[in-house]
């Protein structure tokens, strides 16, 4: 069964829907009808900061809590969608921890985590007000993917900026509604 994993990285306050996620869920909403969705909000999960010990211990433990969760649904997804709003030319913060952990995924003994990672497709969904200043942050979705080995299934970038002005960009809405159905190779 395909399974799908949308992690919501923007900082808005719970209850309030910004033009990434509002793209998402268009795209979301043209999945075949059998297909698991698992949509979790990074900033409103308690994921404490990465401290690295990759010099010093080595290995780390298995999270637990929130941290645990979202190791769960990320193992347990066939599909990873970053659902992540375009901030200072970059990842939102809780996107960032979330891909600082992975760091020590890697090394917790047992887990497996980058020969399973390799098995799952990795999406992008971001909305900034001009595509050139989502640049950076595809390039960084695409070394992040690479080094687990995993294919970048696509990018949908939409023109954002103020409240729901991706809904007048015509392109990026069209493109949404195929989106899922046309993986990259």
């Amino acid at each position: 069964m395909t399974s799908f994993t949308f992690l919501l990285t923007s900082t808005r306050q719970s209850g309030h829907r910004g033009n990434t996620e509002w793209l998402a869920r268009r795209a979301a909403a043209h999945l075949p009808p059998d297909t698991q969705q698992t949509w979790l909000s990074l900033a409103h999960l308690q994921m404490p900061a990465f401290v690295d010990q990759r010099h010093t211990v080595g290995s780390y433990p298995m999270p637990e809590g929130d941290l645990r969760t979202v190791l769960d649904a990320t193992l347990d997804a066939t599909d990873l969608v970053l659902v992540a709003p375009v901030y200072w030319f970059s990842f939102p913060s809780p996107l960032k921890i979330y891909l600082d952990h992975w760091s020590a995924w890697l090394r917790v003994p047992g887990l497996n985590f980058k020969e399973r990672m390799a098995s799952k497709r990795l999406w992008l969904i971001t909305t900034s007000g001009d595509r050139s200043k989502a640049q950076p942050m595809i390039d960084s979705t695409a070394l992040c993917a690479g080094f687990l080995g995993m294919p970048v299934a696509g990018v949908l970038w939409g023109k954002g900026g103020a409240p729901d002005a991706v809904e007048s960009d015509a392109q990026a809405v069209a493109t949404a509604d195929t989106f899922f159905s046309n993986p990259a190779p």
